[in-house]
């Protein structure tokens, strides 16, 4: 097992070389050996009022119904998002942190969705939170092309703690038996999804020696509605979240699944794109606003408090424990969201 600090010391020295790593190269199938019970669904039959059969997929229409309870972005597509420059269309050439983030907010994405959770084994407290095994509890497809290629690695494998399979997916591993975990062209993979959902477009553009696609904001209204978020949960004192296609009203964890966003931000080193409307002091108090929902929201059980010491998002605490007593037997799901905002804390004290 991994340990946090060595994967994250390792990563900071070869910085570029992880960056290059994301962007050459196909997609990786899962490492282990192809199963046979790991065939296609059979067909399926439908009768029309007409007489005729219809045939169709089984998973076209799991698919369809667990999109219909999801909000319309991922959480790794509203990092990316927040990243792009609008008009250029790419990221910072010097971000390093944001392929790290991006990795475990899959994982995260993946236990919001019930898909994966903690082991239960009371044995596990004695361990760190980032160093608990998780285990698949559903392995039904999301129908998202990244959540479920990691779904399947993580079926098929050995079980690993939170940490190991954040470091597996970006890489970074001295292990050649297990290079195959490592997620390849992350970044590209996530704005081609935008694209698709009509959020960003492609366009290609010259950079002296090479053209790169790029993709320039197409839906101003979605990074709009990402932004106002964020500054909701910094700097007002009581925080409403209105519904929208971005954050169903329905959706189980909305607040808490917000704060997981802020904080994600800040560890890919792209929530300062959020707070350009503020002033300087504005954007401090913010940053010290994150500073403490990362710290509350990084241990299990999490923090508790009546506000931030600038009483800012003082109703925090209480909606977000009416989520989690709605939802009790998904407490294991949440430890590992925990795990992954103690790694983004140890990410961006190393980095």
């Amino acid at each position: 097992m991994a340990s946090t600090t060595s994967g994250l010391t390792r990563r900071r020295g070869a910085g570029a070389g992880a960056n290059n790593g994301e962007e050459e190269g196909g997609r990786v199938s899962s490492p282990a050996p192809r199963r046979p019970d790991d065939r296609a669904p059979e067909t399926s039959y439908e009768n029309t009022e007409s007489g005729h059969k219809i045939a169709f997929d089984p998973r076209d229409i799991s698919e369809s119904a667990e999109r219909s309870r999801q909000p319309k972005l991922t959480l790794m597509e509203e990092i990316i998002l927040m990243g792009l420059k609008d008009k250029q269309g790419y990221l910072s050439f010097w971000n390093d942190n944001i392929s790290y983030a991006l990795r475990g907010c899959i994982v995260i994405e993946l236990a919001f969705r019930g898909r994966i959770s903690m082991q239960k084994d009371p044995s596990r407290r004695r361990f760190p939170l980032a160093d608990r095994n998780i285990e698949v509890i559903d392995d039904t497809m999301t129908g998202e092309v990244l959540l479920d290629e990691t779904l399947k690695m993580m079926k098929s494998s050995e079980k690993m703690s939170v940490n190991s399979w954040i470091d597996l997916l970006s890489g970074e591993t001295w292990n050649l038996m297990k290079i195959g975990y490592q997620l390849k062209q992350v970044r590209e993979r996530l704005c081609k999804g935008l694209v698709d959902k009509g959020i960003l477009r492609t366009e290609k553009k010259n950079f002296l020696l090479f053209d790169m696609a790029t993709h320039p904001v197409a839906d101003g209204g979605a990074k709009e509605e990402i932004r106002k978020r964020v500054r909701n949960v910094l700097t007002s004192r009581t925080v409403v979240l209105a519904p929208s296609q971005f954050l169903p009203e329905e959706m189980e964890f909305r607040y808490l699944r917000t704060i997981t966003m802020v904080c994600a931000a800040y560890a890919a080193n792209v929530l300062e794109n959020a707070l350009t409307t503020l002033g300087h002091e504005a954007r401090e108090r913010a940053f010290a606003q994150v500073d403490e929902l990362l710290a509350e929201y990084s241990q299990w059980p999490f923090a508790r408090r009546a506000g931030g010491s600038q009483g800012v998002g003082a109703n925090l605490s209480q909606v977000v424990n009416e989520e989690i007593n709605k939802n009790k037997d998904k407490e294991l799901q949440l430890e590992v969201v925990a795990a992954c905002l103690s790694v983004f804390t140890r990410l961006d004290s190393l980095l």
